[in-house]
């Protein structure tokens, strides 16, 4: 698996962050530096350590799994491409829930593991590269990290007139990126 490809998966696996991040810059209006980075720390380590767990988990399996990996990782990031593709589709909450602090600890932690679940599922599409999880790791933890950082300074800059739903973009992405993997197995192998 080349840069690009690990960049693109990184991308795509940042815009469930981006999206959680642009809608909490709209619903708070304000930046907040120290609240920003605390958020985008956390979803960039999240985002980070699911595939790492996903790709242990999976190479416990490598032996069952070495015949149709590359089914699997077009499976895999199909399902969360699609899920991505579903959640982009449906209604935003208009009126910002903001009764609660936003930016509560226990909060962003449900928050980053909530948008780090199809980072698991993709730890398993690198179990035949394993020379490369600890850099693809890093890539994705800097990616969402930066997505983020990013998300947050848009929502509370562009607010409600940012039309552009980056759930269906990273939903694409992932589902790409899938049909990539099994294209390269089953043409190119």
């Amino acid at each position: 698996m080349d840069f690009i490809s690990i960049l693109i998966i990184s991308i795509g696996l940042a815009m469930d962050c981006f999206a959680v991040s642009i809608s909490k810059g709209i619903c708070t209006g304000r930046f907040s530096f120290v609240n920003t980075l605390k958020m985008a720390l956390l979803f960039g380590f999240f985002q980070g350590l699911m595939p790492l767990i996903g790709f242990f988990a999976g190479k416990t399996f490598i032996h069952e799994l070495s015949t149709y990996d590359h089914w699997v990782a077009f499976a895999l990031l199909g399902i969360i491409g699609g899920k991505m593709l579903v959640e982009g589709l449906k209604p935003v909450d208009p009126t910002c829930e903001t009764t609660t602090n936003p930016f509560k600890f226990s909060t962003l932690i449900s928050l980053a593991f909530a948008t780090s679940i199809d980072a698991l599922a993709t730890g398993i599409v690198f179990v035949p590269f394993p020379e490369k999880i600890y850099y693809a790791v890093s890539i994705i933890g800097v990616v969402s990290f930066l997505f983020s950082f990013l998300g947050m300074a848009i929502g509370i800059h562009f607010g409600r007139r940012f039309k552009f739903n980056v759930e269906i973009l990273g939903g694409i992405i992932l589902i790409g990126i899938g049909t990539k993997i099994l294209i390269e197995h089953l043409f190119l192998n």
